[in-house]
């Protein structure tokens, strides 16, 4: 097994196309065609890490956060980011990122938090827009129901938890083949008319190019018929935090207890709320404060993410509980959700979580 097919399976949760444009997700460094001998799963990359996978006999690396965030001119060591690309290196050991990706997925680092929260009924709270396309296609009724299969294992017809979905209308369909032309069916120089079936479906645009290529490999006709059209809809299974309900409402000291308890944090900080009990909670790991705006606007009774302003703790106007839980607690998750990732997919193989503690925040 190469270290590219487990890289693959990550890439099916959160494919890279989902990351932020500030993000650099993906591998950061190595070569994905060698034989994979061992991953090791972290949150951050640090040189207490590149260590811990050398001496397990790992020759990969799955990070949350990207080793190569920022872009950098030379590469002498004079940073820890430096040394451990030039350690990597040296080792033969590759380096992979899935961040914004990852938190943007279905199933991802939002859905693993409000999983652990006891959140129900949970929607993005912040639904990516401008991402899906719309496939009108033609094809002779004979061969619909392969174009459509080989669609949907490319990547479209996925809506919400609904997979395989299309919608097909049944016409006549009408052309003439050229002087140089192959058609599968009528002849050169004479108008045919063809009984077709219009199959439309919906995919993320990430995915036109995959689909089209499996559209061409199984369409019976020389030249088929099919337009992509933008959708001005959101995709609701895709974006930024989580919104959902508890299954009853709970004091807020109790909550707040709750949470310091679940993610391990010495220090919670939380802003005034006249409130005195809680259900309808947002979350976002990391640095989710950017989402307070969409929170509020959902409804909710509480905020949870890692990290926030000064700011931020009056822009919340008492309309709502903010919880910040701390940056590295809130996404401690991403590493379960990698090992079952990999697990699940290769059963025999040597994938182990780091014990190294790389939180850079410490409390007294």
């Amino acid at each position: 097994m190469k270290i590219k097919d487990i890289l693959t399976e990550i890439e099916r949760l959160a494919p890279l196309p989902l990351q932020e444009s500030f993000d650099n997700a993906g591998v950061q460094v190595g070569d994905v065609e060698r034989e994979a001998t061992g991953a090791l799963i972290c949150l951050d990359v640090t040189e207490a890490v590149v260590d811990e996978a050398l001496e397990k006999g790992c020759n990969l690396i799955v990070s949350h956060h990207p080793l190569a965030f920022k872009p950098f001119k030379s590469l002498t060591g004079r940073t820890y980011v430096e040394r451990c690309l030039i350690k990597a290196c040296r080792h033969d050991l590759a380096i992979y990122a899935a961040h914004t990706n990852l938190d943007n997925a279905y199933g991802g680092v939002n859905y693993r938090l409000a999983e652990r929260i006891g959140l129900r009924q949970v929607r993005t709270l912040s639904p990516q827009k401008d991402a899906l396309l719309k496939l009108s296609v033609f094809v002779p009724e004979a061969h619909a129901e392969a174009v459509r299969n080989a669609l949907f294992d490319a990547g479209a017809g996925h809506i919400g938890k609904y997979d395989s979905c299309s919608f097909g209308l049944t016409g006549e369909g009408t052309f003439r083949a050229g002087e140089n032309a192959r058609p599968f069916c009528g002849a050169t120089g004479q108008l045919h008319r063809e009984k077709e079936i219009r199959i439309e479906t919906i995919l993320p645009a990430f995915r036109r190019s995959a689909v089209t290529r499996a559209l061409l490999s199984v369409h019976p006709y020389e030249e088929p018929a099919f337009d992509f059209y933008p959708l001005s809809n959101t995709w609701d299974t895709a974006g930024s935090g989580i919104v959902g309900e508890l299954s009853e409402s709970e004091e807020v000291r109790d909550f707040l207890l709750r949470i310091r308890t679940l993610f391990k944090v010495d220090g919670l900080k939380y802003s005034n709320f006249p409130g005195t009990s809680v259900r309808r909670i947002a979350v976002c790991g990391g640095s989710g404060a950017f989402l307070i705006p969409d929170a509020m606007a959902a409804g909710a009774d509480a905020f949870i993410t890692g990290e926030a302003k000064y700011n931020d703790f009056y822009d919340v106007e008492d309309r709502m509980l903010l919880v910040v839980a701390g940056h590295y607690e809130t996404e401690m998750c991403t590493k379960d959700i990698f090992f079952d990732v990999i697990s699940k997919k290769f059963h025999t193989f040597a994938v182990q979580i780091s014990n190294t503690d790389s939180n850079p925040v410490k409390y007294l």
